[in-house]
């Protein structure tokens, strides 16, 4: 047991998804998580009014399922096997933090300042959380998938716009964590 709770090894993790995404390409299969929220919507009907959900989403159930069994897996991990005494947090990070006015994790994979219900008592926090998911969400469609479809599937398929999402990504999170969330907290 101690071994599941424990961080894994980037080589066993890397090797694990490697092999999933084999067998995803062996059975014709594309990942990406973004692509269930076209699903879902494809679902209510809402294709006969927006063209962009008119589309066979019955095809693309197993897919809903990576998306349960994601959230299932985190609940699992979260709740029984989390252990986040071998979370190791670099000093200097956990000052910067401070500075800003977030606590540090603490024994706890996420500080309460932006992770807490106490957010949702924050105006500035709720605004926070309506833009960033209109942005992710807007990015996500418009580059065409998420960092999962691009980083795991597209890169494994060795196709060029998913290296160049993966990079905007990076660029992205860099200018985010240096830039503007010092702005912003």
């Amino acid at each position: 047991m101690e071994y599941i709770t424990h961080t894994w090894h980037w080589a066993v993790a890397g090797f694990l998804i490697g092999m999933v995404m084999l067998m995803l390409n062996y059975f014709g299969k594309v990942f990406g998580m973004s692509s269930n929220l076209r699903s879902l919507c494809s679902m209510t009907g809402i294709g006969k009014k927006v063209p962009f959900f008119d589309w066979d989403w019955k095809s693309q159930r197993w897919n809903l399922a990576v998306v349960f069994g994601a959230m299932l897996g985190g609940y699992v991990a979260v709740h029984f096997l989390s252990d986040a005494s071998n979370v190791a947090i670099n000093s200097k990070t956990i000052e910067q933090l401070a500075a800003m006015g977030i606590d540090a994790p603490n024994g706890k994979l996420l500080p309460d300042a932006l992770f807490g219900n106490q957010i949702f008592h924050s105006p500035k926090m709720i605004l926070i959380l309506i833009v960033g998911g209109i942005l992710i969400g807007f990015g996500s469609r418009y580059a065409g998938g998420c960092t999962s479809g691009h980083a795991i599937s597209g890169m494994s398929n060795l196709q060029l716009p998913s290296l160049k999402a993966v990079i905007g990504f990076f660029v992205g999170g860099l200018i985010m964590a240096h830039f503007i969330l010092p702005l912003i907290f």
